[in-house]
């Protein structure tokens, strides 16, 4: 292969790469999928504008301007509003007062199913201004609902519309509609619209209880212009423990369900960078490109025919768009795949193309990149947080320049591969083939035995095959035919380079490092022809050479790329004592005011204090000032044996405006219990790992009234966490604002006024 066709198939590849990135979402804000059908996107820009002014969590002052907000955008549109106000515990024992909100679009028919649009209104607590989760979700079904009641259409189904309350504190508006509204029942599917990040393409994941043949045929049949859809996507979403409102309505009512959710620019989801300015139009503009053609076409369906037992394998690619098969076609495409692998194998024995030595020599290339990438990809992440202690601090895991990162380890990925395969250049291609084919079937195996909605791996294997048949039969193949062929994998695995570490963390590396050594294989057939692998080699090293450094300027925190930042100051009414304390890693000089610099190993808080996502706890403590706090009352109001369970109510009151209270005990067994007459999950009282019990977030300094059935000769110690997140405006401290380069911490307590009291009973 001389140097010119080198250099065409280089950039061919680098333009396939691309042409599977750019058309995954619309490109522009006014993409004529969205105008055909009305929706604007800068309407719905308008709305997220207007309700990712302040953070809006359950209890605070802006979660009623939001309500009302959206409550106004209904009755404009001529929908009767109602409110649905209860509290619920969800099955985290987080208990809340939900309030939703809903409406609907009565249908023609009178009878059948309905459609549900769904998402949520409430941000997380406590900095977290929520424009992308989830007023991106509001905006897409306010804007969504507009369109096509402007196109004066009378759809065959009730269309519902609910904007849950309290999704955040563990799905609990979604808990209170599903099981105490009356027209939860007659729900046939549900369009999810949530956020996980702030751009990128929008993926679509199903949820059901049975097979998703016929979600995906009629998800293929609605036709959205821009369908980002992997089978695989599910399969992993349910290994997390992740859930959506969807999973609500999936476990206690059985109904399917489409989620749509982003993820890029991961580092803004939960925090005061989830703004407005930093939503994505395009993000937004996919989102519409789904709720409309959905809408519209599920609108006059027959939502009774939804379930099914067969599972389908799915993906999207160009051209296609929306590619399916049943489940029972993964063996037998596998079968097929190890035959024509013998088959090919044989006739290369036969006619001599193919040689035992040099075919074993081909699996010592392939050990040795796997190998060196595979361990690279383990421990990259280890080595950036010894590198920059600071991205600790960032507590998902991603970092600002994350993209950066990825970029740079899958240059040096390929500059290994090609640096390795350079010493094996004596070897026939199609003998190095042998090994990574042989790796891939057995990669599609374990996919087929333990992980099906990956089954689609397949696909570029056969593609790989066809090139080994090439290279058997020719002895100077077309390079653009092995370009065509590799094609599907080219098209299939980028996206997953990038999702996995954005979605997961930088932690999940390994996944970018082994993908890019894998499509490596794939394209084997064509880079093992190429003259000069050792420069290419170099190549790639020096381009993870330049965007590492690159990455290196862009690892400070400044005011577009800040800091997470974390304070709290406790009272401990036992011992009547007070401690600053923060959950940074690497402390900011604002932290270090408070904090001292060394780490306090004996601090009362390095216990049960306060549940954050991350299992993260206070890292630095240090002595201070006593303020005079009003602390809760603590109230035994029963205390009766019956048989051999003893029952405790206990009220507890606070005594200045709070928004969270935190339960842990001992290591007594509570049987049963309830928060204010609603039960704690009695599966959740007996699989807790922890001293925790209950979480309750406070609306407008409500008591909490506790009961709690223990063994009768037990003897209970509480704990009791009442938190304010009002630091940064209590009358009675002193903080200074942070500079512009520091935001609070996402996903624990933060900002917060602390008042920790034990009693035993």
């Amino acid at each position: 292969m001389k140097k010119f066709p080198l250099l065409v198939t280089l950039f061919l590849v680098i333009a396939a790469i691309y042409w599977g990135f750019w058309s995954l979402m619309p490109q522009k804000t006014d993409d004529t999928s969205l105008t055909s059908h009305g929706f604007s996107t800068e309407n719905a820009l308008t709305h997220v504008q207007q309700i990712s002014q302040q953070p809006h969590a359950v209890g605070f002052a802006a979660h009623k301007d939001v309500r009302e907000y959206i409550i106004s955008k209904l009755e404009e549109l001529g929908l009767e509003t109602t409110l649905q106000e209860g509290y619920t515990t969800g099955d985290w024992a987080n208990y809340s007062k939900a309030i939703n909100i809903i409406t609907r679009i009565k249908g023609s028919s009178g009878t059948g199913k309905a459609l549900l649009l769904l998402t949520h209104y409430d941000s997380n607590p406590h900095s977290a201004l929520g424009a992308s989760d989830a007023g991106s979700g509001v905006a897409t079904i306010l804007e969504g609902v507009r369109a096509y009641l402007s196109q004066n259409k009378t759809p065959k189904n009730d269309i519902l519309i609910v904007f849950t309350d309290a999704e955040e504190l563990g799905l609990n508006g979604a808990d209170l509609f599903v099981n105490q509204h009356p027209w939860a029942n007659n729900i046939g599917l549900i369009l999810n619209f949530e956020a996980r990040g702030s751009g990128g393409p929008s993926l679509m994941w199903m949820e059901t209880n049975r097979g998703n043949e016929q979600l995906i045929k009629e998800f293929i049949a609605a036709n959205p212009a821009y369908p980002v859809a992997y089978s695989l996507v599910y399969s992993v979403y349910k290994m997390l423990p992740n859930d959506t409102d969807a999973t609500v309505f999936k476990e206690d009512l059985d109904i399917e369900a489409f989620n749509f959710a982003f993820l890029d620019d991961h580092f803004d989801y939960h925090t005061a960078n989830d703004t407005y300015e930093r939503l994505n139009p395009t993000t937004l503009a996919h989102q519409g490109t789904y709720l409309m053609p959905l809408l519209i076409y599920f609108a006059d369906s027959d939502l009774t025919q939804l379930k099914s037992l067969n599972d389908y394998v799915y993906f999207n690619i160009p051209v296609f768009k929306m590619v399916s098969y049943p489940f029972d076609w993964i063996w037998p495409m596998f079968i097929l795949a190890v035959g024509l692998f013998a088959a090919i194998l044989i006739w290369g024995f036969k006619t001599k193309a193919l040689n035992v030595k040099d075919l074993f020599k081909g699996f010592l290339p392939l050990v040795l990149s796997l190998g060196i990438n595979t361990l690279i990809g383990l421990y990259c992440w280890s080595v950036l947080t010894w590198m920059y202690p600071h991205y600790k601090d960032m507590l998902n895991g991603f970092t600002y320049n994350g993209y950066v990162y990825i970029l740079s380890f899958v240059f040096l990925s390929i500059g290994i591969c090609f640096w390795v395969y350079h010493y094996f250049k004596k070897i026939a291609t199609v003998n190095l083939l042998v090994a990574p084919i042989i790796l891939w079937l057995l990669i599609c195996w374990g996919i087929g035995m333990y992980l099906p909605g990956a089954a689609f791996f397949v696909i570029p294997l056969f593609g790989l095959l066809v090139s080994f048949m090439v290279l058997v039969t020719q002895k100077e193949p077309n390079p653009l035919l092995l370009l065509f062929l590799v094609l599907p994998g080219l098209f299939l695995y980028p996206p997953f380079i990038k999702l996995f570490p954005v979605a997961l963390g930088l932690k999940m590396l390994v996944t970018s490092t082994l993908l890019t050594t894998l499509v490596f294989y794939l394209l084997l057939p064509l880079f093992g022809s190429y003259t000069r692998k050792k420069q290419l080699g170099i190549i790639g090293i020096l381009l993870f050479t330049g965007t590492f450094i690159t990455a290196h300027f862009q690892s400070d925190f400044t005011a577009d790329t800040p800091k997470p930042t974390s304070l709290v100051y406790m009272l401990d009414a036992d011992t009547n004592k007070a401690q600053w304390a923060t959950y940074e890693q690497v402390l900011s000089d604002w932290t270090a005011q408070f904090v001292g610099e060394e780490k306090n190993e004996a601090s009362p808080l390095d216990g049960n204090t306060i549940s954050s996502k991350y299992s993260s706890g206070f890292t630095f403590t240090s002595e201070a000032p006593l303020k005079q706090l009003n602390i809760p009352i603590i109230e035994k109001m029963g205390d009766t044996v019956i048989g051999q369970e003893r029952r405790l109510e206990i009220a507890i009151t606070p005594q200045r405006p709070v928004n969270r209270l935190e339960i842990f005990t001992n290591k007594v067994r509570v049987h049963k219990g309830s928060i204010n007459g609603v039960s704690i999950s009695e599966y959740y009282l007996k699989e807790r790992k922890s001293a925790r019990l209950v979480t309750h977030y406070i609306s407008n300094d409500e008591p909490t009234i506790l009961q709690l059935w223990i063994p009768k000769d037990a003897e209970i110690e509480l704990t009791f966490y009442e938190a304010s997140n009002d630091l940064m405006e209590h009358t009675s401290f002193t903080i200074p604002p942070r500079t512009s380069n520091l935001i609070p911490m996402p996903f624990v307590l933060n900002d917060a006024v602390l008042i920790k009291k034990t009693v035993a009973f």
